[in-house]
């Protein structure tokens, strides 16, 4: 099975700056894309942004500006540079991995909180 690992999670003051960190098992390259989703608590998950093979990438409507997605495919890393954050994006964040059938793989989750 895939293994994802999120890291790079943590408190943070409103305003400021994360950047999480997704190291997978297996190449990147063999997935069709890799992703950011999060989940608040008493939320549903909803997709925060993904970065396909070809390097194009789509992003919630509400972070468009202030998240970036990456790739490193020679080191098998996924980032998302989280920018202007704010209370309301506490949540769990995880990585996940999509093959091109649509199967995906889920890494743990790292708890991001953002103080007021």
């Amino acid at each position: 099975q895939v293994q994802l690992v999120e890291s790079g999670g943590g408190l943070v003051q409103a305003g400021g700056s994360l950047r999480l960190s997704c190291a997978a098992s297996t190449s990147i390259l063999n997935f069709a894309a890799m992703g950011w989703y999060r989940q608040a608590p008493g939320k549903q998950r909803e997709l925060l942004a993904i970065i396909t093979s070809g390097g194009f990438t789509t992003y919630l409507d509400s972070v468009k500006g202030r998240f970036t997605i990456s790739r490193d495919n020679a080191k098998n890393m996924v980032y998302l540079q989280r920018n202007s954050l704010k209370p309301d994006m506490t949540a769990v964040n995880y990585c996940t991995a999509r093959e091109v059938i649509d199967l995906i793989y889920w890494g743990q989750g790292t708890q991001v909180t953002v103080s007021s």
